[in-house]
Parts: C-alpha cells; sequence; structure tokens
C-alpha cells in the first residue's frame, strides 16, 4: 500500500490508497457485478447458468432460481433459438468473441429485443467459464421500426407516384429552382426527343424551348413564371415546342410550384401534352356523346338534335318527312338461344343493313335495346315513305349469318309523317311508336329464331303494309305470318 501526498498539503492529510487488485475477494466482484447496469450472467461451457446479476433478472424477468441450473439460451425466442446457440457454440470452440441481437421472451409471454455479448474465461482446472453481458436495446429497435415502415411506406409512395407518372397520357417535366431538368417521365420523353439520362441537370431552355406559334420568337417558359410569382401558369395556345431533332409540334401545358417542406419554391413541374391530341379528343367525344357506342349508329340525342331542325326545314321547303319507329321481333330470343354475343352482332348487322336502305342524308337512330328510328328528309308523299320502309322492312328480314349461326329475325315498323301526324317532334315519334305497337299486336307470335321466314319480295312486304294503311292508317306491319297471307 502506499500514500500519495498533493503539493503544498500538510503530511496529515488523509491517504489516497490504491489497493492491489491481485487482493480483490469474491465478494468485491459479486457486488461490482451487482451495481452493473448491464445484465451479466456466468455459464458453463454448455451454457448452463452459473449466476445472473440484479440487472440480467430485470431484463430477463426471471428470478435466480429460475435462471440458474438452466440454459441462459432457452429465454431466446424459439425463432431464433438454434441459430443463436449455433454462433455462440462456434465462437466457445474457437475461442472468439460472441456478439448478436435477439428475442427473448419473459415469463409473461412479452418480448424484449436484447444484444448479447460474451467471452470465455478460465475456471478451475481445465473448466471453462462463459461471461454473457445481456445490453437491453428494446427501445433501439422500436425506434429503428418506426423509421423502416416510414422509409417503406415513402419508397412505396414513390414507386406509385413514378408509376403514375410513367402511366399517365400526359407528358410530366420537372425542374429545380434553377431550372435544371430533374426528371421526364416516358410521354415527355417521346415529346421532347430527349431521355431521362441526357436531359437530367440541363437547362430547361435546352430540354424544353419553346417558340410563339405564329412569331416563331422564343417564349418564357411557364414554368420560370411559376417559380417567379409561385402559382400555376399557363402556357399561350399555339406555342411550339422546339424537339431534340430540330422539329416542332404545337402543344398545350401549365406549370405549377413545386413547394419544400419549409413552404419555400423548389422547383416547378410542367404537364404537357401535344395539341392534336386534344382536338381528337375533343372530336372523339363529341362522337360518343352523340352515337351509339355498339353499332356507331346516332343515339337518341342526336336524333333529338336533328329532329326539330328538320321538321324546320321541311316546314320552309313545304316538304315532308317521315319516322320509321322499328322494333326488331323476337330479338329477347336470340339472346336466350345464342347469347349476348350473338345478339350484339345481330343489332350491328341489322344497324348495316337499314344504313344501306337509306340515303347519306337521312338519320338512322338507335333508341335503345333493339329499337331503332329512321329520319327520312325530303319526302315528296307518303307512297314514297311507304317504299322506303318496304325496303328497310325486306332487308331486315333476309337471314343473317353471325358466328356460323343462321339467325332469322323480323321487325314491327311504325310510320309518322309529318305535317300530317304531328307538326312537332314530340308527336311525331309518339305516333310512330302507337302504330308500331299496332303493327307487332296485329302479327301472330312466331319465333323469330327458329321459324322466321322471308318475304317473298319487297313489293310483296309492300302489299301488306298497303293493305294494313287501309285498315289501320300509318300501320305497318309485317313478319313472315304476315307477309304471306
Amino acid at each position: 500500500m502506499h500514500s500519495v501526498h498533493g503539493r503544498g498539503e500538510s503530511a496529515t492529510a488523509d491517504p489516497v490508497v490504491t489497493p492491489d487488485l491481485r487482493e480483490l475477494d469474491a465478494g468485491l466482484v459479486r457486488r461490482m457485478w451487482e451495481a452493473s447496469p448491464l445484465g451479466m450472467l456466468l455459464s458453463d461451457a454448455s451454457g448452463v447458468c452459473l449466476y445472473s446479476n440484479a440487472a440480467c433478472q430485470q431484463i430477463t424477468g426471471t428470478p435466480p432460481e429460475q435462471t440458474n441450473g438452466r440454459p441462459w439460451h432457452a429465454l431466446v425466442h424459439p425463432e431464433e433459438r438454434a441459430q443463436c446457440v449455433a454462433r455462440w457454440t462456434a465462437s466457445q470452440r474457437d475461442k472468439a468473441p460472441f456478439h448478436s441481437e435477439v428475442r427473448l421472451v419473459r415469463p409473461d409471454h412479452t418480448l424484449v429485443w436484447v444484444r448479447l455479448h460474451s467471452a470465455t474465461v478460465p475456471g478451475a482446472g481445465t473448466a471453462r467459464l462463459c461471461i454473457l453481458l445481456i445490453e437491453d436495446v428494446t427501445e433501439r429497435k422500436v425506434t429503428e421500426g418506426i423509421l423502416r415502415t416510414a422509409e417503406d411506406a415513402l419508397f412505396e409512395e414513390k414507386e406509385r407516384a413514378q408509376v403514375t407518372l410513367n402511366s399517365i397520357g400526359d407528358a410530366v417535366l420537372v425542374t429545380d429552382n434553377a431550372l435544371n431538368v430533374t426528371f421526364l417521365n416516358p410521354e415527355a420523353m417521346r415529346l421532347t426527343g430527349w431521355t431521362n439520362e441526357t436531359a437530367i441537370g440541363k437547362p430547361l431552355g435546352d430540354v424544353f424551348p419553346l417558340l410563339n406559334g405564329d412569331t416563331l420568337n422564343p417564349v418564357r417558359p411557364p414554368a420560370e413564371q411559376a417559380i417567379d410569382e409561385d402559382r400555376t401558369v399557363g402556357l399561350e395556345l399555339g406555342s411550339l415546342l422546339v424537339r431534340r431533332d430540330g422539329s416542332t409540334i404545337e402543344i398545350e401545358d401549365s406549370a405549377a410550384p413545386i413547394h419544400n417542406r419549409d413552404g419555400s419554391v423548389g422547383g416547378a413541374v410542367i404537364v404537357f401534352h401535344d395539341a392534336a391530341r386534344s382536338e381528337a379528343t375533343l372530336t372523339r367525344n363529341a362522337h360518343l356523346a352523340r352515337h351509339d357506342a355498339l353499332t356507331g349508329l346516332a343515339n337518341i340525342a342526336l336524333l333529338t338534335e336533328r329532329l326539330p331542325k328538320a321538321i324546320t326545314r321541311a316546314r320552309r321547303h313545304q316538304n315532308c318527312l317521315a319516322l320509321l319507329y322499328i322494333d326488331m321481333d323476337h330479338f329477347k330470343g336470340v339472346n336466350d338461344m345464342h347469347g349476348h354475343l350473338v345478339g350484339d352482332e345481330l343489332l350491328k348487322s341489322v344497324s348495316a343493313r337499314m344504313q344501306a336502305c337509306v340515303r347519306g342524308s337521312d338519320t338512322v337512330c338507335r333508341r335503345g335495346g333493339d329499337e331503332f328510328v329512321i329520319l327520312l328528309e325530303d319526302i315528296e308523299s307518303r307512297e314514297h315513305a311507304l317504299r322506303a320502309a318496304a325496303k328497310v322492312h325486306a332487308a331486315l328480314c333476309e337471314p343473317h349469318v353471325i358466328e356460323g349461326i343462321r339467325v332469322d329475325s323480323g321487325a314491327s315498323i311504325g310510320l309518322s309523317l309529318f305535317p300530317e301526324d304531328g307538326e312537332d317532334a314530340t308527336s311525331l315519334l309518339k305516333r310512330a311508336d302507337r302504330h308500331m305497337y299496332r303493327a307487332k299486336a296485329a302479327k301472330p307470335q312466331a319465333s323469330a329464331v327458329t321459324a322466321g321466314r322471308v318475304p317473298a319480295s319487297p313489293w310483296a312486304a309492300l302489299r301488306v303494309m298497303t293493305a294494313l294503311m287501309r285498315r289501320k292508317p300509318d300501320t305497318i306491319a309485317k313478319s313472315s305470318g304476315s307477309s304471306s297471307r
């Protein structure tokens, strides 16, 4: 034992005693273990616990009587136990340090994440002992899990955004605050002629140069204005994009600022498309709004638009016009027997035949289901309308061959004439509809699918309809039965 005196201190000051480490007894070692904030466990070479300190008991939730005499790895979660034991055994054999992070199962079935460190120390004689340090890392693991979940969510969101940008029909170009390109989606690459790899980092003016469509003077990029004014900005109509190969296309676009987390402007996104495509879309949508999707015929909206105009023209020129209201006979039987695909093809075939029977100035309309309306303009007389109706009737009674199947079909036709049967669209449609139902009621209910017969000629059908008109004005009734009388 040595004494140490500080400078200027009296010789009577309390001496500082430095213990000889060789004189540490087992009691002191035990007290040191118990004071450690880390869990400490002493086991034999097979892993059987010989001693555990208070911190170890607190982390594992097991008192000494449940720990001592049992393998320490019995506490490891079953899913991780075999691998953990194999690695620990190998470290014992190789006299190498052991480190691992595993889950322990407490007696109350709760889980705790721990980091294990072990080292081999010599025991009495040839025996070897193992010191295992146990560190509770549950809080860190929970934090890591939260961060990993957030990173996964952010990655998935980024992937969804990427897929969306790559799949939308519009071109998308992104710049930073200095107006350097940072991203182009496939459509933007197609329209500009630049690839992502060659465009990224380039000034916007190189990749996306714009010209005034009238003067061919350069146009200020909307993205620049969007960044400067922190608002969405649209491009002037008629503007031209100069593609990488020097060709130009007319585009329509808008640019919006991109904001950083603190609200400051960090760049701009430009969304643009070929102006020709926009016009084509408008034309296509306008067509779809007025035509039947299955047959391509005019729909009721287009007929409602054309009929009043046709009446006005007929009144001004003192002409007649006629409406033919057509209902296919037993169409439901075709669907039931052959299915809706054959039924759809039959509707297309019927539509084509009706169009072939009338002039280009006339309107063939699918009203819905198996009902059609034909608007005949510039009709000279009722007989003129009857001849047209007879022609349509004969065409519809000819057999159809669909998917190798012969389908015999017919139709009931009601006719109304302007101005005799009404002077407005509503009156003419109602009169033609009523006459069609009279025609249908006047026929025998023969199956249009299995027993339909074709009239001998259009004139035979015309004679039938004329006779019916004499008996019931403005009614056209025809079927395989009526045409044979």
